[in-house]
């Protein structure tokens, strides 16, 4: 077994050639391009996706390899996962070579072999440079070529950085070079995840709004912090694909999920000073400076200033960059339960709010809507360790609320505002249950 971890880019396809020119200065090794040739396969009940396992066989060169993915974490791009690779003769299926260790249960289910079949497919050339960065040794791969499942397909334009040997943190230094220049944008959507897309159907992407955050029971604090701003990038990494294609109102809900990232660390600020995050928090306001400009989706993008302020989101998380800032009181704050800080804050949040919006505010209402916007982030984030039905109804008449000022509807405002102000809570004030 390998432990995969790379990070890879989407490239503007017009950045191509002055990426490729920037690659070959890098002192390196430099493999000419290879073709790829990738078939995936899946059970007709989606049996390997329900696992979170992805199979394949790639030929190069007269040359197969089988491999099968198993669950691992991403992060923002940065993919952390196991991943079992066999030579085998030709291009055909010889799953009982796996080790037991890949199968949920130990063995490999005996309908398996039979029921999978091939959903789709990546056709593309794979240029290589061996660089090394710190200690480590790191494969950088411009993949260029399309992905294909029935009457579908879309192209492929990505380059990725694989930690061959060393330490991922090099991977991230390396990273942080190349987004100075333009044309690459950080993205999770791999190869496989739009093969599985199109196989589907193709149906079109839509925007999706932040839900309730569930962390694990007993989580700490810091389990929740990471949990929220995991959340958070991966709102935003969904949205900005989103708004590269051109889908309506995209770019609000990514501006939505950089101002989450904000609260996240308004929310947490308590145990981790400003001081840790004010870098990142710097890349972000130009970002958004950026993003609400007269500039183009492809340029926000695509941009300098955006790759390096999710980038630094990204490292913030794999490297937990708050740590060295915490003193010996903050360090045992953070190992807290965060069960225990949802309750206490939930309770300072929904004060501010009934506060706030107590009594009518006439043509005062849009004053209130960043602040209102920021109490339901933090509500978003806090919620996860109650019943579900019962959070989301108390926070969907202040959603209300909020949709209401935005579009000016004055009696539906009253009618949110007294409902939600008269709701009772649904956690517990002393933190214990």
């Amino acid at each position: 077994m390998a432990q995969e971890i790379e990070l890879k880019f989407i490239v503007e396809k017009d950045s191509v050639d002055a990426l490729r020119q920037h690659l070959h200065t890098l002192s390196g090794e430099h493999h000419a391009p290879v073709q790829l040739l990738n078939i995936y396969y899946e059970t007709p009940d989606n049996w390997l996706r329900r696992h979170d396992m992805g199979l394949r066989i790639r030929g190069a060169n007269g040359r197969y390899e089988m491999t099968m993915k198993i669950a691992g974490r991403v992060v923002g791009g940065l993919h952390q996962r196991p991943e079992y690779n066999i030579d085998i003769a030709k291009p055909e299926l010889e799953l009982e070579r796996f080790p037991t260790e890949v199968w949920p249960e130990g063995k490999l289910p005996e309908t398996l072999s039979a029921d999978v079949q091939p959903l789709f497919s990546t056709d593309f050339w794979r240029e290589k440079w061996l660089v090394t960065e710190g200690k480590s040794r790191i494969e950088i791969a411009l993949d260029l070529g399309e992905v294909k499942a029935g009457e579908f397909q879309e192209p492929i334009c990505e380059l990725e950085l694989e930690l061959l040997e060393g330490d991922a943190n090099d991977v991230l230094k390396l990273a942080r070079k190349l987004v100075n220049q333009s044309g690459l944008r950080q993205g999770s959507l791999s190869k496989a995840a739009r093969g599985y897309h199109l196989a589907a159907g193709n149906a079109p992407r839509v925007v999706k709004e932040t839900t309730i955050l569930h962390v694990a029971p007993k989580a700490s604090v810091e389990q929740g912090l990471e949990a929220a701003l995991e959340l958070a990038l991966s709102q935003w990494q969904y949205h900005e694909e989103l708004w590269a294609r051109n889908v309506k109102n995209a770019k609000s809900h990514v501006l939505a999920a950089i101002a989450l990232v904000r609260h996240t660390l308004t929310l947490f600020g308590g145990i981790v000073p400003r001081k840790a995050s004010a870098h990142l928090r710097d890349l972000l306001t130009q970002t958004e400076t950026l993003m609400l400009s007269d500039v183009s989706a492809q340029t926000a993008i695509y941009s300098p200033q955006t790759a390096t302020a999710k980038l630094a989101l990204t490292e913030f998380l794999i490297t937990r960059g708050w740590c060295t800032f915490l003193d010996a009181k903050a360090q045992t704050k953070i190992a807290e339960n965060f069960k225990r800080f949802a309750d206490i804050h939930l309770s300072r949040h929904a004060a501010e709010l009934k506060s706030t919006f107590a009594y009518p505010l006439g043509d005062q209402y849009g004053d209130q809507l960043p602040r209102l916007s920021r109490n339901i982030d933090s509500m978003l984030l806090l919620s996860g360790a109650y019943d579900g039905v019962k959070a989301q109804a108390w926070l969907e008449n202040w959603q209300g609320l909020k949709h209401a000022i935005e579009t000016r509807q004055h009696i539906e405002i009253e009618h949110f505002r007294n409902e939600a102000i008269s709701q009772e809570p649904f956690w517990l004030h002393s933190g214990k249950r």
